[in-house]
This record gives structure tokens, C-alpha cells and sequence, in this order.
């Protein structure tokens, strides 16, 4: 065996899963990525021209790599294959045939344009899980959208909750539409697995990335179904309890959590405000709510004499959860955050030594590593052609007529 492919062989909880990763961007890379972190053998298959949308995402790049692609897409092997042409498609058919799950994100209707939509793969792999992620989903008035992370964040009603409540409503500020569907579409792939040990059947598995944000909803769609009353936004407090929020300290602002009565009566005499304990404005949390107008200031005034660290470090000896509101850097530069290993490094061949992201699971019998750096376009495109028995001279003939890079 080449000596690469050992060192990249997995023993995780999946080892032995196939998929094949006809997924861009960021909903069905981050998908395939978690798969890949537990030890599935996934295969991600790019345009040979192009590659993946957001390989020209950039800058910033890492090397001559686009910094963005390279944070969702370790762990995989990487081909390149147009399949526009029918050579391409046989390619993608064969790859079909060894795999447990394909994952694909275009628009709906355009993988069965391709002769490669559920039906298809179906009747020539019955066993095959197709999950399909999209704007609005394979069904409804919408399905034919584009599907785009602000607009479900927009359609979906998160949007109108986030933001300061004076201003205007901000979007998440990461894509998290996009990302919640990756998670969504890994717990529906991991049921039809296990599900597919009885059957021996597959699964089409229809992942929209506004049923998401729906679903996301929960306590706020809860309380508008009870009240009728539209949520309003809050910034950063909760909207059922009260001191729940940033608050403004010396030098910055410190997010507190007083989630319950007990921690109130702890909180407010730390703070140098003993006497609101027991102020019947505030002596409960539906008053606290009712009345936060009121309270906010005041708590605002005690903590302006000390800043966010020394609070939070006094807070939090006391059992009362809060935290300085950490940019990025500090907050991948944490400590705990280092003792959960939730930065890693490897080496990629052309951007050097490549530092990103781990792996929220945490297994206690296997621990997620990078085993393969994220791909350059067309890495493994010859060794995977060559698993499925094409000759050195067929690939070279596929790759001179512009079906495989």
C-alpha cells in the first residue's frame, strides 16, 4: 500500500463509509467534512475548470490557497470531472456504484438534469443515501429558487430577531442558514444509515435550508403560537429572563447569564447592589423581565467601576456564568478552547502549515485528526480513477480531451 494512503486511512467510528461529495460552498462541504473527521472515505468531485465556488473566494488566501475553502474541506480526497460530458458522468456512475451516500447541493432538478438525480442512482444503487441540500427544499412553490444563506436568514424569521432593538435587523454574522443545514442534512445521513441496516434500502434525504431556520425557531415560534405577540429583537438579551445579555463594563462590555432567582441573589450583592435583592420590582425574574428597563441601567452604573476580565473572573468564582466578549483571535487563542483541541495544524502542500478549526465531537474511544490536508483541484484524480480501472492511459486521454484535471 502507498505509504500516504496508510497514514490517511481511517479508524474512526465511519471508517469504511463512502461518500461521494458533488457539494460547493458551504453547506454540503461542512456536511461531508464532519463525515470525513469521524472516518468516512469521502471523495469530493469539483469542476476541473473552476473547482469549488469558493476556491475564488479570496482573499484572504493562505499560500495560494483560498483561505475559505480550506476551512470545510479536510479529510477529503479530491477529483476533478466535468460532468457535462458523458465521459464524466460514467466517472461520477462508477463512483455511484461503490457509495453509501452522495451529497449534492444544486438547485433542484439539475442533478437529474444531469442523469444524476435520486431516481437514477437509485434503480442502478438501491442501497444509496442521496441527500439533497437547497434553498427551500425539493417541493413547494420556492423549490426552484436559488437557495442563499441571507435569504433563508431572511425568509425565516431569525433575521427580525437580531439586532439591537432600535436598529435595523442584522444578519448572523456567520452563514449560519448554510451551516445549520450541514448539521441537519449529518443527523438525517446517520439515521438513514442506521435505518438502512434493516431495510438494505436507501434514502433521499430533501434538506432546505429555510426548514432549518423554521426549525430554529423553537421558544420564539412557541411564544408567538401562545401569545400571538411577534417577537421582537433584543440584542443581545433574552427575551424570558433578566440580567441575560452584554452589558457595558469599564473598559468593553461582559455577557452575563443569570439564569434563575439564586443566581440573582448572589449576582446583585457582588455587584455592590444588595438593596434590588429583595426590590419588588425585581425580586423574581418575571418582574426582572417586566421591569428591565429600569434594572439595566443600574447594573450598567455598579459594573462601570471595573473591567470585563476582573468581573467575569469574580462572577464566575461565585457560580454566576458570564464572560468578556471575546473577537476571534482571543477566542481561538483561549485556553480551553486549546485543551479541547479545537485548533489543529497540518501541513498542506502548497499553502504550508495550515491551521484551522477541530472537531466539536468528541468520542471517548477516537479523536478527530486531520488525516489529509484540504485538496488542491484534481489531487487524487488519477489514484481514484485508477481504483475504479481506468489505465494510466485512459486517465491521460480523459484528461487531455478536459474531462478530468
Amino acid at each position: 500500500m502507498d505509504p500516504e494512503a496508510a497514514k490517511s486511512r481511517s479508524s474512526g467510528p465511519l471508517a469504511g463509509v463512502r461518500i461521494l461529495d458533488l457539494s460547493r460552498i458551504l453547506s454540503g462541504p461542512f456536511a461531508t467534512m464532519i463525515f470525513a473527521d469521524l472516518g468516512a472515505d469521502v471523495i469530493k468531485l469539483e469542476n476541473p475548470r473552476t473547482g469549488d465556488d469558493t476556491r475564488e473566494w479570496a482573499p484572504p488566501y493562505q499560500g495560494d490557497q483560498s483561505a475559505y475553502f480550506l476551512s470545510v474541506n479536510r479529510n477529503k480526497q479530491g477529483i476533478a470531472v466535468d460532468l457535462k460530458t458523458a465521459k464524466g458522468r460514467e466517472i461520477a456512475l462508477r463512483l455511484v456504484d461503490r457509495a453509501d451516500v452522495l451529497v449534492e447541493n444544486f438547485r433542484p432538478g439539475t442533478a437529474a438534469r444531469l442523469g444524476l438525480g435520486y431516481d437514477d442512482l437509485h434503480a442502478r444503487n438501491p442501497g444509496l443515501i442521496y441527500a439533497s441540500i437547497s434553498g427551500f427544499g425539493q417541493t413547494g412553490p420556492y423549490a426552484s429558487e436559488p437557495g442563499y444563506d441571507a435569504i433563508a436568514q431572511a425568509l425565516g424569521g431569525i433575521m427580525s430577531v437580531t439586532g439591537e432593538a432600535d436598529g435595523e435587523p442584522v444578519r448572523v454574522g456567520n452563514s449560519a442558514a448554510d451551516l445549520s443545514a450541514a448539521m441537519w442534512a449529518a443527523i438525517g445521513i446517520l439515521a438513514a444509515l442506521h435505518a438502512r441496516h434493516a431495510s438494505g434500502c436507501g434514502e433521499w434525504i430533501d434538506i432546505s435550508l429555510l426548514d432549518g431556520q423554521i426549525a430554529w425557531l423553537t421558544y420564539l415560534a412557541g411564544g408567538y403560537f401562545a401569545s400571538g405577540e411577534v417577537p421582537p429583537r433584543y440584542g443581545s438579551a433574552h427575551p424570558s429572563i433578566v440580567p441575560y445579555q452584554a452589558l457595558r463594563t469599564a473598559d468593553g462590555h461582559l455577557m452575563v447569564a443569570v439564569g434563575n432567582d439564586t443566581l440573582w441573589r448572589r449576582f446583585a450583592p457582588l455587584i455592590g447592589l444588595p438593596e434590588l435583592v429583595d426590590d419588588p420590582r425585581f425580586d423574581s425574574n418575571p418582574q426582572r423581565v417586566a421591569n428591565r428597563a429600569q434594572l439595566i441601567p443600574l447594573i450598567e452604573g455598579a459594573l462601570a467601576t471595573r473591567g470585563s476580565v476582573a468581573w467575569a473572573d469574580e462572577l464566575s468564582r461565585v457560580g454566576i456564568p458570564a464572560g468578556p466578549i471575546n473577537n476571534v483571535d482571543a477566542a481561538l487563542e483561549h485556553p480551553q478552547v486549546a485543551a479541547r483541541d479545537m485548533v489543529l495544524s497540518t501541513e498542506h502542500p502548497t499553502a504550508g502549515t495550515l491551521r484551522m478549526t477541530g472537531s466539536p465531537i468528541k468520542l471517548s474511544r477516537y479523536k478527530a485528526t486531520v488525516r489529509r490536508p484540504p485538496p488542491t483541484l484534481g489531487e487524487h484524480t488519477d489514484a481514484v480513477l485508477g481504483e475504479l480501472g481506468y489505465s494510466a492511459a485512459e486517465i491521460a486521454t480523459l484528461r487531455d480531451e478536459g474531462v478530468v484535471a
